[in-house]
């Protein structure tokens, strides 16, 4: 993909992966997997940049390359930004677009990708039995009634 643009590189890597589809999210391209963005490509203070999310550790280990730093407002959520016009080998973005998308994207679209069936769904916890309803004040106070009355029914004077 030699002379590819930066929106070229990064539809061939988004699009090869299942049921993903790109949109026009705030005036500039995302990629989505359902509803969820996991990568996106776009300007950010005059320079192109392509932005996904990784393990929060990750991101903090990778921004220490002065190519990457932490995106706006969802920096602090794992999302990173890079410069695109750093990017020498696009090999090396396809590993970090694809951990963002394993984040984003639900575990039966994982499965396809892995190329197995989607993982059983977790086994709903039993339902616990209800609980009597709580005594309130006021049946309390009927029930003493009650008592009271069978009591000095049965006394003799």
């Amino acid at each position: 993909m030699k002379g590819s643009s930066v929106l070229d590189h990064m539809r061939a890597i988004c699009l090869a992966l299942p049921e993903t589809r790109e949109t026009l999210t705030w005036g500039q391209p995302h990629f989505r997997v359902g509803e969820k963005i996991f990568a996106g490509c776009g300007e950010e203070k005059g320079r192109v940049v392509i932005g996904f999310k990784l393990d929060m550790d990750h991101a903090d280990a990778v921004i220490q390359d002065p190519r990457f730093w932490r995106a706006p407002y969802v920096g602090h959520k794992g999302w990173v930004s890079m410069d695109a016009n750093a990017v020498d080998d696009w090999d090396e973005v396809r590993p970090l677009v694809l951990e963002s998308y394993r984040l984003i994207a639900p575990r039966r679209t994982v499965a396809k990708l892995d190329g197995g069936a989607a993982p059983a769904a977790p086994k709903a916890p039993k339902k616990k039995a209800p609980k009597a309803p709580r005594k309130t004040a006021k049946t309390t106070a009927k029930k003493t009634a009650r008592k009271a009355a069978k009591t000095s029914r049965g006394r003799r004077s």
